[in-house]
């Protein structure tokens, strides 16, 4: 009986949380193990196991994107329902009735997110509701769901998904009645083919797709920003042509508090093509002056770089003099905001609607920077310091002296 324990071979993101919970929210990448989860709670519920449940459940919903998702992956699936049960337990399989019952006496019906009025009427104790954010009909299937829901002390249910931006799941995530485990791809690498990762992950890693289909992580565009993630992902390229010019932007930061700004470090180059290339963001937290010149100096050598562009709105002449104590030879570019940070990435988000600026892999905490920026700022309230190099960058090698900003060479 070991092999069914699932107490014992679960990870921590696949077990349900404690609390006073009514939706148990599990977010996961492509094979993170989220429909192993999702079957084994419905096991559980519907023979009463503790932890789980305290009584077997009596009616169970299954909802799933189409009637043949519900059977091919959670019922008869590798991880589905048939499958993870000894054989003492092993609920049978009506398909003419669209339904399984347990020796508990639970029985578990079968619906379809095309159908949302299929769930009128049927009443349950517990739900499990799969691939909540590709449902056609997501909304009103949920509500639907959420009527019959009504049996039982403490009805209860479960959502497996792969995140996407829709507002089913951002409704759910926002409820305080939702408890949400994340399960990245990587984290169930022992029960996938081998080469999987690598070839996927290799590929895929850092982009939107990546992040979204692998670390099942809600990527969405702010409405009102200046950039968009689809034409970043578009313009991406994976190899360096020949560069003209190569800089260094650095946005430092007023402190070096742990709760200060971070530090920007943007690496960009101009191609002969007279395309600009941002080559590395090494933007960080928590750094003294001396570590952040450090370091900018270092990418600088790495790169061998043209210039060095520090913005020294917050330090004035001390920012060059930090930088030539590390290398005096450091041709420093000095510049000095002297309009709003809107006003001045307006330019340089034009340049990427041209198709004039492209990322050399990816750069994933730089482009949710640059995907949530809008008139106000960053979402959180934070200072984009990633995003202020970036612009400093693209303004250096692409905007000479034209308006913003204003340049001096020390």
């Amino acid at each position: 009986m070991l092999a069914h324990d699932w107490e014992l071979w679960a990870r921590d993101d696949q077990m349900p949380p404690a609390g006073d919970w009514t939706v148990w929210l599990v977010l996961g990448g492509r094979g993170a193990g989220k429909t192993r989860a999702g079957a084994e709670w419905v096991r559980a519920v519907a023979t009463g196991r503790a932890p789980f449940a305290d009584a077997p459940a009596g009616r169970i919903a299954l909802v799933g994107e189409t009637l043949s998702d519900v059977r091919d992956v959670m019922i008869e699936g590798v991880s589905g329902l048939l499958a993870i049960h000894p054989r003492a337990e092993r609920p049978e399989w009506q398909p003419s009735r669209r339904r399984l019952t347990w020796p508990s006496g639970a029985v578990a019906q079968v619906f379809s997110a095309e159908d949302p009025e299929g769930l009128r009427g049927p009443q349950f104790d517990a739900a499990w509701a799969d691939e909540v954010a590709k449902w056609r009909h997501a909304e009103a299937t949920w509500d639907m769901l959420q009527f019959g829901l009504r049996l039982g002390a403490r009805p209860r249910q479960v959502a497996t998904t792969t995140p996407r931006p829709v507002p089913l799941l951002k409704r759910l995530m926002a409820d305080a009645r939702t408890v949400v485990s994340h399960a990245p791809t990587h984290r169930n690498a022992a029960n996938l083919a081998p080469g999987f990762l690598e070839t996927i992950v290799g590929r895929y890693a850092g982009t939107r797709l990546g992040r979204q289909e692998l670390e099942g992580e809600l990527i969405e565009d702010r409405a009102d920003a200046l950039w968009r993630r689809a034409a970043i992902e578009a313009a991406r390229v994976d190899e360096v042509p020949e560069l003209a010019r190569i800089v260094v932007a650095v946005d430092p930061p007023a402190t070096s508090t742990a709760r200060a700004d971070a530090c920007g470090l943007v690496v960009a180059g101009l191609g002969r093509d007279g395309t600009a290339y941002v080559l590395k963001d090494a933007s960080d937290g928590g750094l003294r002056p001396a570590e952040w010149a450090a370091r900018a100096v270092a990418l600088w050598r790495r790169f061998e770089a043209d210039a060095l562009v520090a913005e020294v709105n917050q330090g004035g002449e001390m920012v060059a003099a930090v930088i030539r104590e590390v290398d005096a030879a450091v041709p420093v570019t000095m510049v000095r905001a002297t309009r709003g940070k809107w006003v001045r990435a307006e330019p340089v988000a034009a340049l990427y609607e041209q198709g004039r600026v492209r990322h050399v892999g990816c750069h994933p905490a730089l482009e949710d920077e640059m995907c949530d920026f809008g008139p106000a700022g960053l979402s959180s309230g934070r200072s984009p310091d990633r995003m202020d190099a970036l612009v400093w960058a693209i303004t250096a090698l692409m905007l000479g002296r034209s308006g913003e900003p204003k340049v001096r060479r020390v």
